[in-house]
């Protein structure tokens, strides 16, 4: 099995790198390649990532990647701002808070895919949106979580004081108290979405039905100067993973989403992502997350640095995106 893997991984690599433009340089394994550590919360927008390391795509890439798994965006931001990672997947609103006013100098360097599910506690008879009022719906500050939150309310016609909004970051504990009714509602990623609702707790709608998708990958300013090759081999092992989600059964890769979270018995029927691969940033997408920023008194109103903040360097356009 792990010969047929490594043939893959080699096919896959020469197939992707006849595939480029012609003049675009492709890196192949050397001693000279450092190390590259990501911080990833237990989503399944990296799991592309894990993939390609559990496969050994990484491996026959010359890649030394070290994947560390945080409970928080405040434990991953804090890592990111020590300079403990190099990179991480975060959303808009955290890297444009990281910049604004952590100062900490960041690239985006790609989109991900992945959802949140709202879910509602099977406890509190909530069936529609318009239900909310007066409830504890948990989130995340100056994350997707606290902007969908919104966009939610604002769907349904809630304003904002007219529910309880607590700062719940560990996403397991949000988890746990949805779980026990200490909670009302909140948005759950994959597998915590699906972990939920097979504990009968119900999803009203999903990121994906309001029309947010704000998940990034970003790396510092220094990763990005000093370990060019490495982020751009991490960028060719992504889609590489893409390919090996989309070529192989699941029961192959299962022990990935397993140790990603997911418990066994749900493998077979949580909802993926539509993977696509490696496309640049949106500079759309970020202009509506620095705008409910300032909107909401998070960063200072003269900010305008943040269309620096994607990176146009590893990703030309998203026209030249490898179907």
């Amino acid at each position: 099995m792990k010969r047929a893997a490594l043939i893959f991984c080699i096919l896959l690599f020469f197939l992707y790198s006849c595939q480029r433009k012609k003049g675009e340089s492709v890196f192949l394994p050397s001693t000279e390649l450092q190390p590259l550590t990501l911080g990833i919360l237990p989503t399944l927008d990296g799991l592309p990532f894990h993939i390609a390391k559990a496969q050994g795509i990484y491996d026959s890439l010359g890649l030394d990647i070290t994947i560390l798994p945080f409970n928080s965006a405040n434990d991953r931001d804090a890592a990111f701002q020590t300079q403990s990672i190099d990179g991480m997947i975060t959303d808009y609103l955290s890297a444009v808070t990281q910049q604004a006013i952590h100062h900490t100098d960041l690239g985006i360097i790609l989109k991900n895919d992945g959802y949140f599910c709202f879910i509602v506690s099977k406890e509190n008879g909530i069936n529609q949106l318009q239900e909310l009022k007066e409830r504890n719906i948990a989130v995340s500050r100056n994350t997707i979580i606290e902007y969908a939150t919104e966009q939610l309310l604002n769907k349904a016609g809630i304003s904002q004081a007219e529910v309880n909004k607590p700062e719940i970051a560990q996403l397991p504990l949000r988890l746990q108290m949805l779980q026990y009714d200490q909670i009302d509602a909140s948005f759950l990623p994959d597998p915590a979405a699906s972990i939920a609702m097979n504990a009968r707790h119900r999803s009203l709608i999903s990121t994906q039905e309001l029309g947010i998708d704000f998940t990034t990958t970003a790396f510092s300013r220094k990763a990005i100067n000093e370990k060019r090759k490495e982020i751009e081999l991490l960028i060719t092992g992504y889609n590489l993973g893409i390919d090996y989600i989309k070529m192989h059964p699941q029961k192959e890769w299962k022990q990935v989403l397993i140790e990603i979270g997911v418990p066994e018995n749900l493998t077979g029927l949580i909802a993926l992502p539509v993977y696509r691969k490696a496309e640049r940033a949106s500079a759309d997408d970020l202009d509506k997350a620095v705008s409910w920023l300032k909107a909401n008194n998070r960063i200072s109103q003269t900010y305008s640095d943040h269309h620096h903040l994607i990176d146009t360097t590893f990703i030309k356009t998203n026209s030249t995106t490898i179907k």
